[in-house]
């Protein structure tokens, strides 16, 4: 055992010569993604896609704005007709864009 012991203490590096990290690197993006300024009914859905931005007309109609879409319910999107899969993007993205975690793009975004 007295060995083994040897060979632990030796192999230990001391602390003065392990490298110190004062501060932790930050993430570094080339390019800002670019956001709209102004957003509205119209700019909204077209930043979520999926097909959601052909009920524009319908919402802009009986909604009004968009402060009025950002609160607005699912009975109510189900009483225009916009099919399931659509309310549920759409409304998935009111509570994101309340909170303040996303925000439509300023170019379309093409995958």
């Amino acid at each position: 055992m007295a060995w083994m012991q040897r060979i632990i203490n030796t192999t230990r590096i001391p602390l003065s010569t392990q490298p110190q990290f004062t501060t932790i690197p930050s993430r570094f993006f080339s390019k800002s993604t670019p956001y709209i300024v102004k957003v509205g009914i119209l700019e909204f859905l077209n930043g979520i896609g999926k097909g959601v931005e052909s009920h524009v007309a319908k919402l802009e109609s009986e909604i009004g704005d968009f402060q009025n879409l950002l609160v607005t319910r699912t009975l109510k999107l189900k009483k225009l007709g916009i099919p399931c899969k659509h309310r549920k993007l759409i409304l998935k993205h009111t509570h994101k864009y309340r909170l303040g975690l996303w925000r439509p793009r300023a170019e379309p975004f093409t995958s």
